[in-house]
C-alpha cells in the first residue's frame, strides 16, 4: 500500500470515528426523551418533564458537534476519495442526499421547537416535537447505513460504460437485506450507549447524593432501555448480522473468528491472539463446535477458513479485524450481564440503595463507546481490500492527485482541532451534569435539595 493512500484510509477514519461519537448517543437518547415526556403526560409528574429537558440538552450539545465534525467527511469524498466519488456517486449521493434533505432538516427544525417551544406548543405539540426529533434521527441513521451497506453488500445497481454505477431500482437500494440487519444492529447498539449514560447520569447523582427523584428516573428508564437494547445486540440483530455475514462475506468471517483453516464443527475462539504468519490462533480458549452451530445450526456443519480464498482476498489487517470483533462481543456480553443485573435489582427495589451497583453501572459508561467504534472497525476492516464488495477495490478509489504530504498536514490540523473540540464538548456536558435537570418555575429549587426519604 502506497503512503498517499494509507494516509488518505488514516484520515477518513479518524474523522469518522470522532464524529460517530456524538451521532451514537443522539440516536440513542432520541427515544429515551420520548419515553421521558410520554410518561410526563401519562402521570402528571413534572420531574419527568425536567428530565426530558435536561436531556434535551445533552441532546442538543451532541447534535451541534456532530453537525461540525460530520461535514469534513462530506468533503473528503471529494479531496481524498475523488475516484470512488465519481465511479459510485449514481448510487450513494441518492441516500446521502435523502439524509441531508430530509433527516438533518427534520430533526434540526424540530429540535429547536423542542428545545425553545414547549409553552407554545402545549404538552402534545411538544411531545409530537419530540418525536419527530427522534424520527429524524433515526432516519438519519437509516440512510447512512443503506449507504454503507450498499459497500457491503451491493444490490439493485447496473453498471454503466464508463466503469461506474448507476441504481437500478431505488426501493431494492433502501430493501437492501444488509441494511436492514446492520440497522437493527447499529441502532440498537446506539440505544446501549444512550442508556449506559442516562443510567450513569442517574448512578452518579445518587451517589453524591443530589437531584435523588431525577436520578431514579434516569436509572430506571436506563437500565429498562439498557436491557432491551444489550439483549436486542445479540439476538436478533447480532445472529442474523452473523449469519449473514458468513453467506455473503465468509473470508471476512474467517478473518474475524481467526479460522485459518477450514473445520468441520468449528469451534469458535474466545481469546487467544492470531498468528498471520504461521495461520494459527496461540493461547486459544476455545469453545468446540459452537461456531458451526451459531453459523449453520448444526455441530457438524463445515466452517470455510481463509485457505479456501485467494491470498488478494483476504482482509488486509486480520489482527485488527480480530480483536475489533473480539472487543465488540466481549463488551457486547457485559452489557447484558451488567443490565440484568441492575434490571434485577430495580425489580427488587434496591438498586437506588446499592452503591457497588451504582459504581459499576457508571463506570462502564465509556464501555458502549468502545463497543460501538470496535463494532464499525469490525464492519470497514472486514470489507477490505474492497470499497464496494467484490466490485471496487480501495486502491481504485482513492486520489491520486492528492499527495502523502497533503493528506497528512491536513489530519494533523484535523487532530488539533478536534482535540480542542473535544475539550469544548468535555466542559459543555460537564456544566450541564453540574447543572442538573431543570429547576422548577418560580424559583422553587425543589428539584436541587437531596431527598432523605426513600
Amino acid at each position: 500500500m502506497n503512503d498517499a493512500l494509507f494516509l488518505h484510509r488514516i484520515h477518513f477514519a479518524f474523522t469518522i470515528t470522532f464524529h460517530y461519537l456524538f451521532p451514537q448517543l443522539t440516536m440513542g437518547l432520541a427515544p429515551l426523551i420520548v419515553v421521558l415526556k410520554t410518561l410526563a403526560i401519562r402521570t402528571g409528574n413534572e420531574a419527568y418533564n425536567e428530565s426530558a429537558r435536561f436531556w434535551t440538552k445533552i441532546f442538543g450539545i451532541n447534535f451541534a458537534l456532530g453537525v461540525v465534525t460530520g461535514i469534513p467527511m462530506e468533503f473528503q469524498f471529494g479531496t481524498n476519495w475523488a475516484q470512488f466519488s465519481r465511479l459510485t456517486g449514481g448510487v450513494i449521493g441518492q441516500p446521502l442526499a435523502m439524509e441531508g434533505t430530509f433527516s438533518f432538516f427534520l430533526e434540526s427544525a424540530f429540535l429547536g421547537l423542542f428545545l425553545y417551544g414547549e409553552k407554545r406548543l402545549g404538552k402534545w405539540g411538544h411531545w409530537w416535537a419530540g418525536f419527530l426529533v427522534f424520527l429524524g434521527s433515526w432516519l438519519s441513521g437509516f440512510f447512512i447505513i443503506v449507504t454503507d451497506a450498499w459497500m457491503q453488500h451491493p444490490v439493485a445497481y447496473i453498471r454503466l460504460p464508463d466503469g461506474g454505477f448507476s441504481v437500478s431500482s431505488f426501493w431494492g437500494l433502501l430493501t437492501n437485506p444488509w441494511a436492514l440487519i446492520q440497522y437493527a444492529h447499529n441502532m440498537s447498539g446506539a440505544v446501549v450507549t444512550g442508556a449506559f449514560v442516562m443510567a450513569g447520569v442517574g448512578a452518579f447523582y445518587l451517589l453524591q447524593p443530589k437531584f435523588e427523584e431525577h436520578a431514579r428516573i434516569f436509572l430506571r428508564v436506563g437500565v429498562i432501555a439498557g436491557i432491551a437494547a444489550s439483549l436486542c445486540q445479540v439476538f436478533p440483530s447480532g445472529d442474523l448480522h452473523g449469519k449473514y455475514m458468513a453467506r455473503h462475506q465468509p473470508v471476512t468471517t474467517a478473518a474475524m473468528e481467526g479460522l485459518f483453516k477450514s473445520q468441520t464443527g468449528a469451534p469458535i475462539v474466545i481469546l487467544g491472539q492470531p498468528d498471520e504468519e504461521h495461520q494459527r490462533i496461540d493461547n486459544p480458549i476455545i469453545a468446540n463446535k459452537v461456531l458451526s452451530f451459531l453459523i449453520y445450526g448444526t455441530t457438524t456443519a463445515e466452517v470455510p477458513g481463509l485457505n479456501e480464498f485467494p491470498r488478494d482476498q483476504w482482509p488486509t489487517n486480520i489482527p485488527l479485524l480480530y480483536f475489533s470483533y473480539h472487543v465488540m462481543v466481549g463488551l457486547g456480553t457485559i452489557f447484558v450481564a451488567v443490565m440484568a443485573l441492575a434490571a434485577f435489582l430495580l425489580w427488587h427495589r434496591k438498586l437506588y440503595v446499592s452503591p457497588w451497583m451504582l459504581w459499576i453501572i457508571l463506570l462502564c459508561v465509556p464501555f458502549p463507546y468502545i463497543a460501538n467504534t470496535a463494532g464499525w472497525l469490525t464492519a470497514e476492516v472486514g470489507r477490505q481490500p474492497w470499497l464496494v464488495y467484490g466490485l471496487l477495490r480501495t486502491n481504485q478509489g482513492y486520489s491520486t492527485n492528492v499527495i502523502a504530504g497533503n493528506s497528512m498536514f491536513t489530519l494533523l490540523g484535523y487532530m488539533g482541532l478536534y482535540l480542542v473540540l473535544g475539550i469544548l464538548f468535555l466542559f459543555l456536558i460537564q456544566r450541564e451534569i453540574g447543572h442538573g435537570p431543570a429547576i422548577a418555575a418560580g424559583g422553587d429549587v425543589r428539584s436541587r435539595t437531596p431527598m432523605t426519604t426513600a
